[in-house]
């Protein structure tokens, strides 16, 4: 986990972000099982904290339980992605201008770091990388706004988005390389409007150009 940067308060919380994470970047793939056991001797803990974040993520949706197979990753839903996207639009630029006013000096240095890894990592084709970088930088922003409880309601959006598909789309790391220069451009000069037409065109670009592919 070389480069974490989100400090947790339990065991519990450092191995759901791990889950969270693998998920949203495909580590760990649609519909297949999460077996605790392993889990926890990949992350090096006990299987207690692994049981009690996946009883989590399965509350935020990135998860399903089933009394037979275990914990699985949950499926991609296409019919229910659209209100989705509008949903994220709405809820995630409330998290960014919150946190417009809230970010510190730390904060910004912070972005500026993960902003150089997301283009380090396009740059060698490393779609798994950008992935995990992409969720830490909007983690970096919306943990500043100090609004947990809409940043939970995002969380469980992201459960049922479908990044890590998004992700494989031919060059769609480089463009979202870009999208996420411009967003740190805004933020930088604290430029609301413009860091919220970014951040909303960044988000609604993924969607609409996996819509296109998954049509054809």
């Amino acid at each position: 986990m070389k480069g974490m940067r989100v400090k947790f308060r339990t065991k519990e919380e450092f191995v759901a972000d791990f889950l969270r994470e693998g998920i949203i970047s495909g580590r760990f793939a649609r519909g297949s099982k999460l077996k605790q056991a392993e889990l926890a001797q990949l992350i090096g803990t006990s299987i207690t904290p692994v049981r009690e974040a996946i009883k989590l993520l399965e509350a935020e949706g990135f998860v399903l339980g089933d009394s037979h197979r275990g914990a699985i990753v949950a499926p991609f839903d296409m019919d229910a992605t659209e209100e989705i996207v509008d949903l994220r639009v709405t809820l995630e630029s409330k998290l960014a201008l919150a946190a417009m006013k809230r970010l510190t000096p730390q904060t910004m240095e912070e972005l500026r770091n993960l902003q150089g890894q997301i283009e380090e990592a396009a740059s060698r084709g490393d779609r798994e990388a950008v992935r995990v970088i992409n969720y830490r930088f909007h983690e970096a922003i919306y943990m500043a706004s100090e609004l947990p409880q809409t940043l939970q309601f995002v969380r469980t959006l992201w459960a049922r988005y479908p990044f890590d598909l998004i992700n494989k789309l031919e060059n769609r790391i480089d463009r979202a390389s870009a999208e996420h220069r411009e967003m740190l451009s805004a933020i930088i000069v604290r430029d609301e409007a413009a860091m919220l037409t970014a951040l909303r065109s960044h988000i609604r670009a993924g969607w609409d150009e996996f819509k296109a592919s998954y049509s054809t």
